[in-house]
């Protein structure tokens, strides 16, 4: 850690940083929603979501996600559609979400009593009408965590109905065949374009894999394993193809996080290296910046990545590239997440801002010190302290040196 006091921080405005106060802004949409949700009778379209906890393993809580108002709500479930949206607006939309809760043993995937209603859920093609009778009035608490999008209040659930739904052809498919592993039902269902989103609800609904290897999986490690699985899919390809054959960089900014995509020639190996400002999620600290990393070489690795499920999102991303381009590289993430982000919306926004920055146009240099020297522009953080904190690019300078 280092002070960030050292630093000159060059921010790009943003609209929403008017309410930078995360506990300004939960009291704000609790207050919004409370009339709407202030019963123990919940009528709504789900988009639809479910939520697996993971307290209390193997015996945890399962649920719908449904919002006390009618109509289209296929967004509020669809990660994939948020990368413009500010935080209000995704916790405006999310804290609506009403989660009823029933515990469950994981292996009551068919047995359990709303268990078939959830893989309904999970597979619909489209949002749902749902009816929940609720024991009591939901905890106005919401719900944020770095791994999993946030949602609203809850409480437990008494009784649970679903209206008529359409199956997405695809996931339905999937879901029947119980000859049909888990990981080779998540790459069947991404090759067939369902969304990576998607995937996940039906591996937490316990919709995918061996008839009698299913069983519910907290939503927060469904996330991760769809993205890891899927990862590891693509490098396959990707560890097969020729190397990128000049130094390549991508940007983006969203959400007051900053993000630089580094691939450089070689095979592969990668790496995310975030680095969080005081005041941030991660770092609660007030004078200090944090920064942490994680990182594979060429034959992969046999840890959980430090980071967390940032790393194997960022990682999919990364290889979808480089898959589309046939090529491999060595790759280097670097985020810096400054005091707008004022509190977590899940492992979606490393996914699906790291695509974002790999859709736009490239820029090309032709020396490690010229590239070193446009991270030093465009991030705030000096580029030794990146260096000291990556793996990868010290080994890359290594290998220079050797050279």
């Amino acid at each position: 850690m280092f002070e960030a006091e050292q630093l000159s921080v060059r921010r790009t405005p943003i609209a929403y940083l008017n309410m930078r106060n995360p506990q300004l802004l939960k009291y704000y949409y609790k207050f919004k929603t409370l009339s709407l949700i202030d019963k123990e009778e919940i009528s709504g379209s789900s988009p639809p979501d479910i939520f697996i906890g993971r307290i209390g393993y193997p015996n945890v809580y399962v649920g719908p996600l449904v919002p006390p108002i009618l109509g289209d709500t296929s967004e509020m479930g669809m990660p994939e559609t948020w990368v413009n949206k500010t935080i209000p607006e995704i916790v405006e939309a999310r804290s609506m979400l009403v989660r009823g809760m029933l515990k469950e043993n994981i292996h009551n995937v068919e047995s359990g009593r709303v268990s078939g209603m959830l893989q309904e859920l999970a597979i619909a093609d489209r949002y749902a009408g749902v009816d929940m009778k609720l024991t009591h009035r939901p905890n106005l608490t919401v719900k944020f965590d770095e791994n999993s999008q946030p949602f609203g209040p809850s409480a437990p659930l008494r009784e649970m109905a679903i209206g008529n739904t359409k199956a997405n052809r695809q996931m339905e498919k999937a879901y029947f065949d119980t000859a049909m592993g888990a990981a080779t039902g998540m790459v069947e269902l991404y090759e067939k374009g369902v969304e990576v989103s998607r995937i996940q609800k039906i591996l937490a609904a316990g919709g995918l894999g061996l008839k009698n290897n299913r069983k519910f999986v907290p939503t927060r490690w469904s996330i991760t394993a769809v993205d890891d699985t899927l990862g590891k899919y693509k490098l396959k390809e990707v560890k097969q193809s020729d190397s990128i054959e000049q130094i390549t960089v991508f940007e983006d900014v969203a959400l007051d996080n900053r993000w630089l995509v580094l691939l450089f020639p070689g095979a592969w190996s990668y790496e995310l290296v975030e680095a969080w400002y005081p005041n941030t999620i991660w770092n609660q600290d007030t004078k200090n910046i944090a920064i942490f990393s994680s990182s594979e070489f060429f034959a992969g690795r046999k840890t959980y990545a430090e980071i967390g499920g940032c790393y194997y999102a960022a990682r999919l991303a990364t290889s979808e590239y480089l898959d589309k381009i046939g090529k491999q590289a060595r790759a280097v993430i670097l985020r810096e997440t400054h005091p707008g982000y004022i509190m977590p919306v899940g492992v979606w926004n490393v996914r699906e801002h790291v695509r974002a920055a790999l859709k736009k146009e490239p820029l090309h240099f032709d020396s490690l010190q010229s590239t070193l020297n446009f991270v030093g522009v465009k991030m705030a953080i000096p580029v030794n302290e990146w260096i000291k904190n990556s793996a990868v690019l010290r080994d890359i300078i290594h290998q220079r040196v050797l050279a």
